[in-house]
């Protein structure tokens, strides 16, 4: 199974629209994890788009420092949810063609980190709810209640 997955640039361009409160300009999508996360390239390194905390951050400087991270164990399960991606995998749940890993009950609304919660689901559509999600809830403190969201 590949730990890593690219869509094409309108691909990209509609699954990041909702995730417009984040500084995107001048970083391009380069691939994503198995559950969408995307690893973006600019001139000043290499980002991620953690899309279960709805952050985007530069861990890295340069390929060869995600190359190398992303070759260790500890990178694949921070970075890639591998540990997850392999499990969902052997149960027969398997994304293909233009498809990720999502959770039926999204983390950020309660939902578990766990294989039971794993479901395959179009990339636009995962990676779009998901910045929707985290746009309604991201000025919320922690704990909470949600009693609603609005998906478009």
């Amino acid at each position: 199974m590949e730990l890593t997955r690219t869509f094409s640039d309108e691909q990209y361009a509609l699954a990041l629209d909702s995730w417009a409160f984040l500084d995107l300009d001048g970083k391009v999508p380069v691939f994503t994890s198995p559950f969408g996360d995307v690893f973006f390239q600019a001139a000043d390194g290499f980002w991620w788009l953690d899309t279960l905390e709805g952050t985007l951050t530069r861990p890295w400087s340069g390929a060869d420092a995600l190359q190398a991270e992303l070759n260790t164990e500890d990178g694949q399960d921070q970075y890639l949810l591998a540990g997850l991606a392999f499990g969902a995998a052997q149960q027969g749940v398997v994304p293909s063609g233009d498809e990720v890993y999502s959770f039926a009950h999204p983390p950020q609304l309660g939902g578990e980190l766990t294989l039971d919660n794993v479901e395959v689901m179009d990339f636009v559509v995962s990676l779009n709810i998901l910045g929707q999600i985290h746009t309604q809830i991201r000025d919320l403190p922690p704990g909470t209640p949600i009693s609603g969201i609005t998906v478009t």
